[in-house]
């Protein structure tokens, strides 16, 4: 094999790897940043942990919000528990993962009916979860909360 030929091919194959290397840099997302600056490997949860709503707390009960403080067709992003609630018509409280089914970032409002996360635009309903607008394809998991006497607490 001639010298040019082999120069040839090892510049192809390097640029190949180059091209491959930039294009899952690209997809694995170690370097995607949510509206608050932190990575989506930040904002995702180990595997194997407890559901949103259980947490550390065990479901004991802790006191997310007060009723009054969660409007119809509005809600609150709960960060520290992953959780956000929502109030989709008067008087009926649910509650949903905020981790956002693309990439595991946490949502970042409830604003008109719409659970909204900032790394990417994905929107959820407030009224079942289901994705109103992608990249994401799969709806926000509910969660368990209890609301009594004017409380929301875990459940």
């Amino acid at each position: 094999m001639s010298a040019a030929r082999a120069s040839r091919r090892t510049v192809l194959t390097a640029a190949g790897a180059a091209g491959l290397t930039t294009a899952l840099a690209a997809c694995g997302g170690s370097e995607d940043k949510g509206a608050d600056g932190s990575s989506d490997s930040e904002d995702r949860s180990a595997e194997g942990k407890e559901s949103p709503g259980g947490g550390e707390e065990g479901g004991d009960g802790k006191e997310l919000a007060r009723t009054d403080d969660i409007q119809p067709g509005e809600g609150k992003v709960f960060r520290e528990e992953k959780v956000v609630v929502v109030q989709p018509t008067e008087g009926e409280f649910k509650a949903y993962s905020a981790e956002c089914t693309h990439k595991g970032c946490l949502v970042s409002s409830v604003k008109d009916g719409s659970i909204n996360c900032a790394c990417h635009q994905s929107a959820f309903s407030v009224a079942d979860g289901s994705v109103t607008g992608g990249p994401a394809r799969e709806p926000l998991p509910e969660a368990r909360i209890n609301v009594e006497g004017g409380s929301i607490r875990l459940g």
